[in-house]
């Protein structure tokens, strides 16, 4: 080892110090040029302490920094770690693709680690069940699951959340509730989103007293105002044919949004309350919110076939209006006898993006 390298690279650090201090960020470039000069010139153990660096600028290590590490631990025959960074590497990757929605190729690079015998830890695990999830393979999600508790991962609580919708999912309350109590004996805290899936697990079960409780003790654990639970209810009172409770709880909710009225006027349409859901929707329209379009043909249709033809008039007026070129196209490319089929469908990918923790 030639000293004057570690001369060099203190200089690179000193420079990269003041050029912080002066406002200029380094970037991925520059860290792995460091952790290629490390893995060269110094020690694979000084290189990897740049990756801490790198991800508390918000930086994430990339295929060059990867390569750099396999190279440098290739080259002092270190071939457990090189095992150990490739696994990472695949990772990494794996993570990315299910972020960015590519589920497809997460799964594929998830399932080329299996068969090659590769570990990975609690967070990929949790990712590639929450991608699961969201695709509705749930035999696949909960087989990913028994692997996790089998290879004994140590569970945060974004893995709890994780394992507590998948038994929601699944309808197995009674493990989800379990789940809970684990939480609490192993000293973590429920945050809003564990509350909020529970909440919703227990309507879809069909349980709203249940959801209504839990959502009463939610707030007394101080989680007010949450929107999603709130949501969750609204929609849970509705298919449940309870729309009045619905509609007092709605008039009693400070902030509302999109799904919050287009639960509402979906199933007042579907309760023949037609109306009543025309007038929900001119207020959505007045708040500056947009509704789903099949909701706003249904609420037209159901005027019109109840006699209403005045009314349906005025209601598309003001919808043209709020929507001039938008809109237009839609009363022509919308059949009168798809419009619950079409909403039902739209409704569920809203309920379906809700326990992805996405706000419409």
């Amino acid at each position: 080892f030639n000293g004057s390298y570690l001369g060099q690279l203190e200089k690179a650090e000193a420079v990269i110090i003041d050029g912080i201090r002066l406002g200029v960020l380094p970037d991925v470039v520059t860290y792995n040029t460091l952790i290629d000069a490390y893995c060269r010139f110094v020690s694979m153990d000084t290189a990897y302490t740049i990756l801490p660096r790198m991800r508390e600028a918000g930086i994430s290590p990339d295929v060059i920094t990867y390569n750099s590490l396999l190279a440098g631990a290739a080259r002092n025959c270190l071939l457990s770690q090189s095992l150990d960074i490739f696994e990472e590497m695949l990772q990494s990757v794996m993570k990315r693709c299910f972020r960015s929605r590519q589920f497809e190729l997460g799964l594929e690079i998830l399932s080329e680690m299996k068969s090659e015998g590769h570990m990975y830890d609690g967070f990929a695990y949790c990712t590639a069940i929450s991608a699961l999830v969201k695709m509705g393979k749930i035999k696949e999600a909960n087989d990913c699951m028994e692997q996790m508790i089998r290879n004994g991962i140590v569970l945060d609580l974004v893995s709890y959340n994780t394992l507590i919708n998948l038994y929601c999912k699944e309808g197995k309350l009674e493990a989800a509730f379990k789940l809970l109590d684990e939480i609490e004996k192993g000293g973590l805290e429920c945050d809003r989103y564990t509350h909020t899936i529970i909440i919703d697990g227990l309507c879809k079960a069909g349980n709203i007293e249940g959801a209504q409780q839990h959502l009463s003790y939610m707030n007394t654990m101080g989680f007010d105002s949450n929107l999603v639970a709130l949501n969750c209810m609204i929609d849970g009172l509705c298919k449940a044919g309870q729309i009045d409770c619905a509609m007092k709880l709605f008039e009693s909710m400070e902030i509302k949004d999109s799904f919050t009225y287009t639960s509402l006027v979906h199933n007042l349409c579907r309760a023949r309350r037609f109306r009543s859901a025309s007038k929900l929707l001119l207020s959505c329209l007045k708040n500056g919110m947009k509704i789903l379009k099949s909701t706003q043909r249904a609420v037209l249709d159901g005027l019109r076939n109840s006699g209403y033809t005045s009314e349906a008039r005025k209601l598309k007026s003001k919808i043209w209006s709020a929507y001039p070129k938008k809109t237009r196209h839609i009363w022509e490319a919308f059949s009168c006898g798809s419009c619950f089929k079409l909403m039902d469908s739209q409704v569920n990918h809203f309920s379906y993006a809700l326990m992805a923790a996405i706000l419409p």
